[in-house]
């Protein structure tokens, strides 16, 4: 598949996504101000073990020129990458940049996603945000960009290179950890053992790996056990089919926790087999779909990484070094657990695209 073919079929694929994302509402107007926002940032940078500290993050009023911005994701399959595309899509418009962005079509996709990023630099882009679908497998490009003086921020997924200028992400595997944890609490007074199957993504993605370790962390020393793991790309039918086969195995399990797309597709899963009331289903990022389903007491809960959020952070991040102005070099927002005690008073545009949102390519 070629980069613009791939970039055709995006639009198709989030139309579909849109589906799912017009339902969901907000709690605060997507025109107001998003900041000041509460933040963590990591000192020294680029090392997730780095301590943290809390700040408030105030992007700039404008950009200072129309400076052209090439972004990078891995696919538009599920709605959490539409939250991204809204937020770097309306901090493009409210800083006065130019913004292009590619989708690679899914995780599978490693050399399409280096492709279009090539394209895009060569077609006259001065910055890239990318959002890695490998820790390691585009080390190669952002020195090559790095040495052209071409700033490139890591968004959301993380990536393992020197070279970069900037993250925008939260630690994955705090939000592995968080979901763990919560589940853990569930049971905290209970002798009987606890089993849980694990669908942590598609193995190979930074954000996966740190996931995995953080949720198996949360379990040490406690009466939950993970009993069943199973990798794979987040699109409905390659979860829906992970979970079925599992099932399938005869493992007993009292959780389903894994992607949104997970939990979402295991909705439907469980309630098939009429396992709703023995099964309880956790993600451990947000979505549209998981919004609904734990007001609807669906899904127990999830953490989010506020990922609209993110996408804002990296737009301000790059056109700040572009403008040789200070910037933060490893900054994310900071992580938050929702579920029904919560979600009421939850300002879902930090989360989740807008109603109506769709999926945008290129801002002017």
């Amino acid at each position: 598949m070629t980069p613009k073919i791939a970039r055709r079929e995006a639009a198709i694929v989030a139309l579909t996504a849109l589906a799912a994302v017009v339902l969901s509402g907000s709690t605060a107007d997507a025109d107001e101000a998003w900041y000041p926002f509460p933040v963590e940032v990591w000192d020294p940078p680029f090392d997730m073990t780095s301590p943290r500290t809390d700040a408030s993050y105030v992007p700039l009023e404008k950009a200072s020129q129309k400076w052209r911005i090439c972004v990078s994701i891995p696919h538009l399959k599920d709605a959490h990458w539409l939250a991204v595309n809204y937020g770097i899509a309306d901090e493009a418009r409210r800083l006065g940049v130019h913004m292009d962005l590619y989708e690679a079509g899914g995780y599978e996709n490693l050399k399409t996603q280096q492709e279009q990023i090539s394209e895009c630099v060569a077609a006259g882009g001065q910055g890239v945000i990318i959002s890695a679908i490998s820790l390691d497998g585009l080390n190669s490009l952002v020195a090559d960009l790095a040495a052209r003086n071409i700033p490139v921020v890591d968004l959301v997924n993380g990536m393992s290179s020197d070279k970069l200028s900037a993250k925008s992400l939260v630690s994955f595997q705090d939000m592995g950890f968080h979901a763990g944890r919560y589940v853990v609490d569930r049971h905290a007074d209970e002798g009987r053992h606890i089993r849980v199957a694990w669908f942590p993504g598609p193995k190979g993605a930074g954000w996966v790996a740190a996931g995995d370790r953080g949720f198996r962390a949360a379990f040490e020393g406690k009466n939950v056990e993970v009993v069943a793991t199973r990798f794979g790309d987040t699109g409905v039918e390659a979860q829906g089919k992970l979970i079925e086969a599992v099932l399938d195995e005869g493992i007993e399990i009292d959780y389903v926790v894994g992607t949104s797309v997970t939990a979402e597709a295991a909705v439907k899963i469980l309630r098939k087999r009429k396992l709703t009331d023995r099964v309880q289903i956790m993600s451990y990022y947000y979505s549209p779909g998981v919004h609904r389903a734990i007001k609807r007491g669906k899904i127990i809960g999830a953490p989010s990484d506020l990922q609209a959020i993110q996408g804002r952070i990296a737009m301000d991040q790059i056109v700040r070094i572009l403008e040789g102005k200070s910037y933060r070099r490893h900054v994310g927002p900071k992580i938050q657990i929702i579920d029904r005690s919560n979600i009421d008073a939850f300002d879902t545009t930090t989360t989740l695209a807008p109603k109506g949102f769709r999926a945008t390519f290129s801002v002017n």
